[in-house]
């Protein structure tokens, strides 16, 4: 059970991104450090994000084929519409 000032699974999920950006207020920041302090699975999923990052920072377009280029694209189109991707 979680008091109105610790951090859920779910709030960090949702903040990891700012969190890895420096961008947390130092509230914000202490929450986030605390829950990890006593979530082994926050703290892996923090690490398999960062596993993330770091790989696809190794990635050039030419190492990407077209075709899967193509269907990220049209995801992330979809996505920012906020619709689902039509049937291809």
């Amino acid at each position: 059970m979680t008091t109105s000032n610790e951090l859920t699974c779910q709030e960090l999920v949702e903040l990891v991104t700012e969190y890895l950006e420096g961008m947390l207020s130092p509230e914000e920041r202490a929450r986030f450090d605390a829950h990890l302090a006593i979530c082994s699975g926050c703290r892996t999923y923090l690490e398999q994000f960062r596993q993330m990052i770091r790989t696809l920072g190794r990635l050039t377009e030419a190492s990407v084929p077209p075709q899967a280029r193509d269907e990220l694209l049209m995801v992330f189109r979809h996505w920012k519409r906020g619709g689902p991707p039509s049937a291809s």
